[in-house]
């Protein structure tokens, strides 16, 4: 569109404004104003931003250039701009400085880094040449042929030895081509003006500073010389110290390095710009010297070059062999100076080298590019390097052999500690482990790492921290800034709080120390050893523990260890291929009684979910991921069939038993270089000879075979589910009844439990898992256990009249974590008379959003007390409790020295090991080494037997060496350190913190089953093996067996062993008392009253010392024991009889101590005395976990199973009414006190 007359667009202004100072550069900024005037540059500007608008005059504006019409102002139509009329817009211009000739030339000699880097690797190449043209011109010049000046008559010179004269003509002279000092001079003027152009730009008002610098007077002496002769012709073959120029060639190098990395914006290692310094300044000494020396020899022995640089050479080397010396002083006087300047600059270089090289070895340098491109690598990002934190993360990390070739580089902002720069020293891990100290929060440190070449980032809290939300704030930084900076590496991230977990939920997997930890010390108290038996599932091993050892259940715990969860695809497996289209009950059994190994869930193809225990209805399918436990996984698996079996396995049926009374398979299981070999024998089986009992419980013998010499036979495990055949319903049915129908001797009123989701979380993510709540929310006035209010008046655990035990857990202050202890207990398919009273013993008094928290459960009380003080253990009902959990204090987590975090929480366990020897006792440490100091008992031999044998064990390289320790094998102590394993193995094992949420009750997904456990009865002893029983649970009651808790009784001698084959004399198993029960009968029956309620909760929690059948065996053990020992012989034998005698008096004398003490304070607190049992003790039994043992293992009495059952609400709205009829008469016809549990 044309424009009027007179008016130019804006455009064209601004052009018209800078057409007058172009050349500026890119650095010249202008400001326009809105009606497209341009301000003009004033002269003579400084440095910054001209601003000078108040000198001019609008109307002088207004007369240059006229506003544009409205319609042109595109700008304003379109925002709607209706100030234009008024708006001005004005031309500034930055950096106007610039535009002058020296400040162009200056930004192109100096300041800017990419034509700097030119100009300085021009000059370096000028300074090589000027070098190479000297040593061409020595080569060229010959003193014998004459010496003078340019165009003087030659004279020859002779060097007499003898003569002390010098003649200094062959020094002064030399000879020079015409075509070589041509080449010289024109070099020598190119320097020259590139020196002085270099001093007048760089000039800042000190004229002598800049003439007396070295590198100024250097290339004066080598070229001022050169433009001399050219106007004096007869100066033209002076001696010019040209060789001098290597100087200032290292010199020129170490700018252009600087330069170059400027222009690259990169920081090359300050090592490799040290080590070239030295380098240079070695070089340069040594040419300086050689052609120095040659140059002087001239006038003595006329050394060649060669034979100069031998000299220096062996002379700088100290080694001074003496066959080439200088013959004239001023040569000697050059040499004596050289060695001089060489004393004083090479030991300062080195010390720069040294330091540099010491500071890269406390920060670790950097990981290389190349070796991040062609190598794998995984980064371990923690807040304090620890050597049991970086042992741990190291044996777990490179069990897996896929990982062999993986380097791990951690990153660190601490110095590394002593004893891990030891370990990192040994070469197992000093060509895979580098450490870096640095900073994950820094994107330099980051790549220093190579980050985002990684594999894996794992992220670890510092649980030593007083301040455990501080570490996780560091964590949740941490992640960000790695997730920042490399957003495509996986994330393994640990947290401590479980409020924090959301901040870091984008991570590929999380593990919440808090939530881990509650729920593991929950279920302990009702699956006893759950911790024990997590703990060995997410340790790598091979099941090689042990297995020297004389102890019998020693080499099985250690064998049983060696089970890991393992995943394959259903189509590619050899175990279940051949289930294909059939119930996962029916596989998980068949598995077990063919291969050994036991199905514990799958996964479906379309749905992420993990089912642990799907239940008889699920029909499975070639797509499926199952999961499973075994010694090793199934690609590592070699199978040997038996040549019968090979002959019949066309005629292979799978719906039978067992022919006659063979016995299951014995699988015998070789973990030798990766590989099991499985010994498959005669699996065949046959049709079955009789219909399943008609009793309630699951495991009832069969009334047809009661009496009859055969072996009871089960019922088989249908391909199908039948539901009117199967038992899941009970733990729904029940509920209804129970609470239609309270108990007879229930005095007060029953309190209606309903099922729902707690309204309550404590904080975000917690997963929703419908539990027993209470109808309507108890006052915060009542969960108080010690005190009144004015809706009761109890003010002590007796007074509330509670039918089962209690659990009590000590803990510092009411965390969120704490949550995940309650849910687990009040979880809906846990029968409402399973509930066990919680009270939580607090040192410091909870907030209001923890108990608006609680408020809603039923059974759940607290009270401010801690576990040091004997009143407030007392007064929270301990003589009424089963399990008390000891949760280590944060406060105490860190010591000045780290094994003495746990001294406090060791010494009160210790006491309360003492008080209440019937108790169980459940302790949280920081070190997992300090589990030897549990229950210690100063002269027990066997303890340190197994001491020597934790001691061989580690030795030997095991990861679990700890895992004979009495205390952790009966899972009455753990330290959250275990778990670290499980965020390690998550690398390899995607599905292992999934799996390992959903058995600890942490997540509840739909149609998944729990973990529970049951005990084996004297009653249930008929089904006699492991095997069976997987039978009996699969075919009744649809439930998975997955290990063994198994409790023995045991003498502990005083006597100092030889070895520990000496123990295992007096270390009686339950097979030893066979005999005993056969002469005396059945064992006693169930405990009386008292014990009825611990029945009902499987023991009260798997304590193997409050069963009456365990102490009789003990005492009947004892009696044969004495019966046929001989009598003591000699003096030494009747010593020691004697001092056994005397120390059980003191033992006896100490409990009887110890008791009156209990009762004296349970009278001043006006507690009633009847409940305190001082005798009841525990001390004479050991318990271990045997995790999916072979089927052929024989069932001992009170062991205690370990189950799988599946989810109670899966198939519930599918489910008939005439099924529940069906369902709820069979549990009618069970004995109500037993029916609310697994009973056998």
């Amino acid at each position: 569109m044309p424009l009027p007359d007179g008016a130019r667009s804006p455009g064209d202004v601004c052009r018209g404004a800078r057409a007058g100072s172009r050349g500026g550069g890119h650095t010249n900024r202008t400001f326009v104003f809105d009606d497209g005037r341009c301000a003009p540059r004033q002269p003579g500007a400084g440095d910054g931003v001209l601003l000078d608008t108040a000198s001019l005059k609008m109307s002088d504006l207004d007369s240059e250039v006229l506003p544009l019409p409205p319609r042109y102002r595109f700008r304003d139509l379109l925002l709607g701009d209706q100030s234009f009329q008024t708006d001005d817009r004005v031309q500034v211009e930055f950096y106007v400085n610039e535009n002058t000739f020296k400040e162009r030339l200056k930004l192109f000699f100096i300041k800017n880094q990419r034509s700097s880097l030119r100009i300085r690797l021009f000059n370096f190449s000028l300074k090589l040449l000027t070098c190479l043209l000297y040593i061409v011109r020595v080569l060229l010049d010959d003193p014998a042929l004459g010496i003078g000046c340019w165009g003087c008559p030659k004279q020859n010179y002779t060097f007499n030895e003898s003569s002390s004269e010098i003649n200094w003509a062959p020094i002064l002279w030399v000879e020079r081509k015409m075509a070589l000092w041509a080449i010289q001079v024109i070099v020598a003027i190119i320097s020259f003006l590139e020196t002085m152009l270099l001093i007048y730009l760089s000039y800042k008002g000190n004229v002598w500073e800049q003439i007396f610098r070295v590198s100024f007077v250097l290339e004066m002496i080598n070229t001022l010389p050169f433009i001399i002769t050219i106007f004096w012709v007869p100066l033209r073959n002076l001696f010019i110290p040209v060789f001098l120029n290597c100087w200032l060639a290292k010199h020129a190098l170490e700018n252009m390095i600087n330069d170059f990395h400027r222009a690259i914006l990169r920081t090359q290692s300050a090592m490799f710009n040290q080590v070239l310094i030295l380098f240079c300044t070695l070089l340069c000494l040594v040419f300086t010297g050689t052609c120095g020396i040659q140059h002087l020899e001239r006038a003595g022995e006329n050394l060649s070059l060669l034979t100069s640089f031998y000299f220096c050479i062996v002379t700088f080397s100290t080694v001074g062999y003496g066959d080439v010396t200088p013959k004239i002083w001023p040569s000697q006087l050059l040499v004596v100076i050289m060695i001089c300047v060489a004393l004083v600059v090479l030991p300062l270089q080195f010390e720069e080298l040294v330091y540099l090289w010491m500071e890269r070895q406390k920060s670790g340098g950097n990981y290389s590019r190349h070796r991040a491109q062609t190598e794998k690598h995984v980064i371990l990002c923690v807040s304090s390097l620890k050597i049991d934190l970086l042992m741990d993360f190291l044996n777990e990390f490179y069990a897996h052999p896929r990982l062999q070739d993986y380097y791990v580089v951690i990153l660190c902002p601490t110095e590394m500690d002593v004893q891990v720069r030891r370990v990192l020293q040994i070469p197992l891990w000093s060509q895979r482990v580098i450490y870096l100290q640095g900073s994950a929060l820094k994107d330099q440190d980051l790549m220093r790492a190579k980050m985002d070449n990684g594999e894996a980032c794992f992220i670890l809290s510092s649980r030593n921290e007083v301040d455990r939300t501080a570490a996780d704030h560091q964590t949740i930084l941490r992640a960000w800034a790695v997730k920042d900076f490399a957003p495509n590496c996986p994330l393994y991230v640990q947290i401590l709080k479980p409020e924090n977990k959301f901040h870091v939920k984008f991570a590929d997997h999380v593990v919440c120390e808090e939530e881990c930890k509650y729920a593991m010390l929950a279920l302990n108290c009702i699956c006893p050893a759950t911790s024990t038996l997590i703990t060995l599932l997410v340790h790598t091993s091979r099941g090689q523990e042990g297995q020297e050892s004389p102890e019998q259940w020693q080499r099985m715990y250690g064998r049983c260890s060696g089970n890991e969860v393992y995943h394959i695809r259903m189509g590619d497996s050899k175990f279940f291929r051949e289930y294909e289209g059939k119930s996962f009950t029916y596989a998980a059994f068949h598995a077990h009684k063919k291969y050994g190994v036991c199905l514990i869930g799958l996964k479906r193809e379309e749905n992420k979910s993990i089912l642990l225990n799907p239940g008889p209805r699920h029909i499975l399918a070639a797509s499926d991921t199952c999961f499973y436990i075994n010694i090793t996984k199934e690609e590592n698996s070699a199978f040997i069939f038996k040549q019968e079996e090979k002959q019949k396995r066309k005629g292979f049926s799978g719906q039978g038993l067992y022919e006659g009374s063979s016995r299951l398979p014995v699988h015998s299981i070789i973990a030798s270089m990766g590989t099991v070999a499985m010994d498959l024998q005669n699996t065949e089986c046959r049709p079955p000879q009789s219909s399943r009992g008609s009793g309630g419980g699951k495991l009832a013998l069969p009334t047809e075979n009661g009496s009859s010499s055969r072996r009871p036979s089960i019922a088989p495990v249908l391909e199908l589910a039948d539901s009117s055949a199967l038992l899941p319903c009970d733990l729904l049915s029940d509920q209804s009844e129970d609470e239609m129908t309270p108990s007879d001797d229930e005095g007060l009123s029953v309190v209606e439990y309903v099922k729902g989701y707690p309204p309550n979380s404590p904080y975000i993510g917690s997963s929703p898992t419908l539990c027993h709540l209470l109808p309507v929310k108890a006052p915060f006035c009542c969960l108080r256990l010690d005190k009144g209010c004015k809706h009761n008046s109890y003010e002590d655990a007796k007074a509330y009249g509670f039918k089962n035990k209690l659990i009590i857990v000590s803990a510092e202050t009411a965390g969120n974590g704490l949550y995940n202890f309650i849910v687990p207990l009040r979880a809906y398919y846990r029968s409402r008379k399973e509930l066990n009273p919680i009270v939580l013993l607090l040192d410091n008094k909870p907030d209001h959003h923890f108990l608006e928290a609680i408020c809603c459960f039923p059974m759940v009380y607290y009270m401010e007390g801690s576990v040091d003080n004997l009143d407030s253990l007392l007064q929270s009902g301990i003589i009424y409790a089963d399990n008390l959990v000891v949760v280590d204090k944060e406060s105490t987590m860190s010591a000045e020295e780290d094994y003495m975090a746990d001294a406090k929480t060791i010494v009160n366990v210790q006491t309360m090991f003492r008080l209440f020897p019937s108790l169980s006792i459940t302790t949280e440490l920081t070190h997992p080494s300090n589990m030897r100091f549990m229950q210690f008992r100063a002269k027990d031999s066997y303890s340190l037997a197994l001491s020597k044998l934790e001691k061989r064990e580690r030795e030997n390289g095991s990861n679990l060496a700890f895992m004979f320790r009495l205390p952790f094998a009966a899972g009455r102590v753990f330290s959250i350190s275990m778990l670290d394993t499980l965020l390690y193995q998550s690398f390899v094992k995607d599905y292992m913190i999934p799996i390992t949420r959903l058995l600890l009750g942490l997540d509840t997904t739909p149609g998944s089953g729990y973990l529970c456990a049951m005990k084996i009865s004297e009653d249930d002893l008929w089904i006699r093996t492991y095997g069976r029983l997987f039978q009996k649970l699969c075919s009744s009651s649809a439930e998975i067996p997955i290990g063994i808790y198994r409790t023995e009784c045991h003498v502990f001698s005083t006597s100092e062993p030889h070895d520990l084959r000496a123990q295992s004399q007096v270390s009686v198993s339950v097979e030893d008392c066979e005999d005993t029960r056969e002469a005396k009968g059945p064992w006693g029956a169930r405990a009386g009253p008292g014990g009825g309620s611990a029945h009902g909760r499987h023991g009260g929690g798997g304590d193997p010392a409050e069963h009456p059948l365990l102490r009789r065996k003990s005492l009947q053990w004892a009696r044969r024991l004495s019966r046929k020992s001989p009598k003591p012989a000699g003096k030494a034998a009747a010593a020691e009889w004697i001092s056994q005698q005397r120390l059980s008096l003191y033992r006896r004398s100490e409990r009887q101590e110890l008791s009156e003490l209990v009762k004296n304070r349970m009278k001043h607190l006006g507690l009633p005395t009847t409940g305190y049992d001082e005798m009841n003790d525990h001390q004479n039994t050991l318990s271990y976990v045997l995790i999916n043992p072979p089927p052929d293992t024989r069932l001992e009495p009170n062991d205690i199973v370990y189950l799988i059952r599946s989810d109670p609400l899966a198939h519930v709205a599918s489910s008939s009414q005439s099924w529940k009829n069906s369902c709820s008469n069979k549990l009618a016809s069970c004995n109500p006190e037993t029916r609310d549990e697994t009973q056998l």
